[in-house]
C-alpha cells in the first residue's frame, strides 16, 4: 500500500478520533446522552463542546476532496514521492487543524486549513502534470 493511501486511512480515523472530544463534552454537561435527538443535543453543546462537534464536522468535510486527490493522482500516475509528501502534509495540517480547533486558536486553524487546503490542490495538480 502507498503512503498516500495510508493518509487516507489515517485520513478517515482522524475524523471518528475527532468524535471522543464530542462525547467528553456531552459527559461533562448537564444532558445524558440523546439517542433519540443527538443532532439537537450537539446543537446545544458551547465552548469546548461547540468546538469539538465543529472540528469533527469539519474533517468529514474534507476527507472526500482528499481521497479523491489522493485516487486521482495514483491513477494519473503521478510522481509517487511528492504524491506521498503533499498527502502526509494533508494529514499533519488536519491533525493541527482539530487541536487548535478544539484550543480556540482560530488563526493558526485557518492557516493550517489553508495548507491542508493547497495540498490536496497540489494532488490534484500533479494528477495534472502526469495525464
Amino acid at each position: 500500500m502507498t503512503t498516500p493511501f495510508v493518509c487516507v486511512i489515517v485520513a478517515f480515523a482522524l475524523i471518528w478520533l475527532a468524535r471522543v472530544p464530542v462525547f467528553v463534552a456531552i459527559g461533562r454537561s448537564d444532558q445524558a446522552f440523546d439517542n433519540k435527538q443527538p443532532h439537537a443535543q450537539l446543537a446545544r453543546l458551547e465552548g469546548f463542546g461547540a468546538r469539538a462537534v465543529a472540528a469533527h464536522r469539519s474533517l468529514g468535510e474534507s476527507f472526500a476532496p482528499f481521497a479523491a486527490a489522493v485516487v486521482i493522482a495514483h491513477l494519473a500516475g503521478a510522481e509517487p514521492r511528492r504524491s506521498a509528501v503533499l498527502a502526509i502534509a494533508f494529514v499533519v495540517c488536519e491533525v493541527i487543524y482539530a487541536v487548535a480547533y478544539l484550543a480556540n486558536a482560530d488563526y493558526l486553524r485557518s492557516f493550517v486549513w489553508l495548507i491542508g487546503l493547497f495540498a490536496v490542490l497540489g494532488l490534484f495538480g500533479l494528477a495534472a502534470a502526469a495525464g
